[in-house]
């Protein structure tokens, strides 16, 4: 299957000139060194990067994978994109559904300044400099410089400054076609405060992140879901090969799960 494959992308390399732009750009890409702001022309208009290694994990899952892609009710779906980072995911979505209307969270002040510059034009779409939490506050907020600031479990050494948080239970007193969460750490808690109000999501993307030396919370979000209504599957895009033996530890995490839930 893997030579099969393989000659597949050869033979489009050869008589597919945009699939082989496509290509090659991607692979310029890869040789940029972490943390150099860049761009690149891929979506048909100029599209900052601020991390070559986050971007690429991102284009991966979002536009080759599609783990996003749902099922809308109608034309216009309300969708919740919250960690939307530099844009990756509104472009995707408005690729879906050209109607649809995006409130996008991203606390990142820097990451925020890019994701502002590549969604510019973008109709329907409301940006926030905020992160989401269960109060209305302000958070020491640790900035990695790609896609995984976040405002709990902070590392010393890392720069941190101060960040507005918001409550996301006041976006869902009406219908959600979409609730995406890339939050870093936050999910359990802002879940928790919002399982009354869940009834009102369609489908709920969950990135749950485990940190090391940290109680495990992924029941919590298991059983308030299964309450909710929805069905569940649970994807490993992080994981340890060998746990038993050995844990792979990446920023204070030894796990991620990408927590799909929906309703039949």
């Amino acid at each position: 299957m893997a030579i099969k494959s393989r000659l597949k992308h050869f033979g489009k390399l050869l008589v597919q000139p945009e699939y082989r732009k496509h290509h090659f750009t991607l692979q310029n890409i890869k040789k940029l060194p972490r943390y150099i702001p860049s761009s690149t022309t891929l979506f048909e208009r100029e599209f900052e990067l601020v991390d070559s290694a986050s971007f690429l994990f991102m284009y991966k899952e979002i536009f080759k994978e599609q783990i996003y892609r749902f099922k809308a009710q109608n034309e216009n779906p309300l969708i919740i994109d919250g960690g939307a980072n530099i844009g990756l995911s509104i472009l995707y979505f408005k690729q879906l559904y050209s109607d649809s209307h995006i409130i996008a969270f991203e606390p990142d002040v820097q990451v925020f300044s890019t994701l502002e510059r590549n969604t510019h034009g973008i109709s329907n779409l409301e940006l926030v400099n905020k992160a989401i939490w269960n109060t209305e506050t302000e958070l020491e907020f640790m900035a990695e410089g790609a896609d995984g600031g976040r405002i709990i479990k902070i590392e010393a050494e890392e720069k941190k400054y101060k960040v507005k948080t918001v409550r996301l239970r006041k976006y869902l007193d009406k219908p959600v076609d979409l609730l995406k969460l890339d939050i870093e750490g936050a999910e359990t808690a802002v879940i928790q405060d919002c399982q009354d109000l869940l009834h009102n999501v369609q489908n709920l993307f969950v990135e749950y992140h485990s940190f090391v030396d940290e109680p495990q919370t992924l029941h919590i979000i298991v059983n308030i879901l299964s309450a909710a209504g929805f069905r569940i599957h649970i994807h490993p895009p992080v994981t340890s090969p060998q746990p038993f033996y050995h844990r792979n530890v990446h920023m204070g995490m030894d796990m991620q799960l990408n927590v799909f839930a929906f309703r039949e």
